[in-house]
């Protein structure tokens, strides 16, 4: 395999991993001026559906399989419960927290889709090797580093960006605590949406086996999450107002999101999924902490906590860790399919030479 083979799904997920943290921050933004979440996951998966339809119509219509009635109805509840619900509950625990919160949150991601791929037979994990125990070593210190970053403040560290690159009226970031919010329900609001969201990244790997074309699967979500997600915006946002987006952050978190979220990151972690499997791509989350953490610094000025600092090397060091038992586990896999070609190789050799000496005879 080549350089860009073996580390391409690595890049990939730290590119979506970047990508989430802006994310957060701009919604954040937008919500507090008045952006419904309810409108926003419409919205952004209307644009998303608009420019992924005819990518996938293009690059995947010689190698795209007939899609059967019981894929569609996987496609759609995947969908519903993964992206259409999950993201609701997501953005309405965002509005009563704050973004470094939120990213925090997301290192539950990599314990709960471990076990449920442990559970699904999805990932294979052998405590008697070494392996096998730095995987999980790896996974318990990641979430270790979100708890430390989370829950342990220590004296300000010196600010990177003297004044904010970007200034919003009425945001607050210059001291997310003076914003009255209420953490408790905000926290296990996105706790609950990060579970759901563990179930969606292991059953979308099961999706893939059934139906592989990647881009179209990804057209396929993101047009019936529109579609679900217009139905529930039109019951629960009545007021016309709610609705309107002005040249405003508001219109520049919907672009944002549908482009960068919804149709770029959708895809690399599906590819991500397709390649190295759900806990390859789930262990990559807890970078979302500190990539919401570093955007707040430089486009915000807001000032990290030595707890921070500390925190976020240590979730650095267990992503290595899992990250060097999966590498193990890729080497090892291709060492046994080398050595079982090699052997049919072999095997069919042999048989060539007997029917040779056969037909000499």
């Amino acid at each position: 395999m080549s350089f860009l083979e073996t580390y391409c799904p690595y890049f990939c997920m730290i590119l979506c991993q970047l990508a989430y943290g802006v994310m957060n921050i701009l919604t954040k933004i937008a919500m507090q001026q008045g952006l419904s979440h309810h409108v926003f996951v419409a919205y952004r998966h209307l644009l998303a559906s608009a420019i992924s339809v005819p990518v996938a119509y293009v690059l995947e219509r010689k190698q795209r399989r007939p899609l059967s009635l019981l894929i569609l109805v996987k496609i759609f509840f995947l969908a519903l419960v993964g992206i259409t619900i999950q993201q609701n509950i997501f953005f309405a625990g965002l509005a009563h927290t704050s973004p470094t919160v939120s990213g925090a949150l997301s290192s539950v991601i990599p314990a709960f889709t471990f076990i449920l791929a442990v559970l699904l037979r999805m990932e294979k994990v052998r405590i008697t090797s070494a392996k096998g125990r730095v995987k999980i070593l790896g996974t318990l210190v990641c979430v270790s580093g979100a708890l430390v970053f989370t829950f342990w403040k220590g004296h300000l560290l010196k600010g990177f960006v003297r004044r904010p690159l970007i200034a919003i009226r009425g945001s607050h970031f210059d001291n997310w605590e003076a914003v009255n919010e209420d953490w408790v329900k905000g926290s296990l609001v996105i706790l609950t949406s990060q579970i759901i969201y563990c179930a969606w990244i292991v059953f979308q790997g099961l999706i893939f086996e059934e139906y592989p074309a990647r881009l179209s699967l990804n057209a396929l979500i993101c047009c019936f999450t529109s579609l679900q997600s217009s139905v529930e915006a039109l019951i629960f946002e009545k007021n016309k107002s709610s609705w309107q987006l002005g040249w405003n952050i508001q219109l520049v978190a919907v672009v944002y999101t549908g482009i960068a979220i919804s149709f770029l990151a959708y895809n690399l972690q599906a590819y991500c999924i397709n390649e190295k499997g759900p806990l390859f791509s789930a262990i990559f989350f807890p970078l979302l902490l500190v990539t919401t953490a570093v955007s707040s610094v430089i486009l915000y000025a807001e000032r990290l906590h030595l707890g921070s600092a500390i925190g976020a090397i240590i979730i650095i060091i267990g992503l290595y860790f899992v990250l060097w038992g999966k590498t193990e586990d890729d080497v090892d896999k291709r060492k046994k399919e080398n050595t079982y070609s090699a052997k049919e190789i072999q095997a069919t050799t042999q048989n060539s030479t007997s029917s040779n000496c056969v037909n000499h005879v």
